[in-house]
């Protein structure tokens, strides 16, 4: 049902969603189709709320698709008897901060930015 969010979007309240990492940005990176659900929530002036324990957060900053850290990312395969086209299967997306209103956590309630002040008290 990705493809059916605009149009549900505009009977929707707020957008919660899960994180599988937390960036240092307050970005985060969640299953694959997040990004383009954040999107179209700020289109509409939806607020986007994230769940995640601190033990999620991690000092990266990616700052797009392309700065996914490797644990996150997905395996590229090869078609077998083609090795000249591969295919892409994507697990995750990064969605960045802007597109972020709140993250709930064991620490309290955080704004992006507050997560590498955050992340700073965890490990020092």
């Amino acid at each position: 049902l990705d493809s059916a969010v605009g149009y549900l979007m505009e009977r929707m309240d707020a957008v919660i969603v899960g994180a599988e990492g937390v960036m240092e940005t307050g970005g985060i990176i969640n299953k694959i189709g997040t990004l383009s659900i954040a999107i179209c929530a700020k289109m509409m002036n939806k607020p986007v709320y994230v769940m995640a324990e601190s033990i999620k957060f991690v000092k990266e900053y990616p700052l797009n698709q392309s700065d996914i850290p490797e644990e996150f990312k997905y395996r590229t395969s090869v078609r077998e008897g083609q090795k000249d086209l591969s295919s892409e299967h994507p697990e995750v997306d990064y969605t960045p901060p802007s597109f972020i209103t709140l993250l709930f956590t064991d620490l309290g309630i955080l704004t992006p930015a507050a997560v590498g002040e955050e992340l700073i008290k965890l490990y020092t």
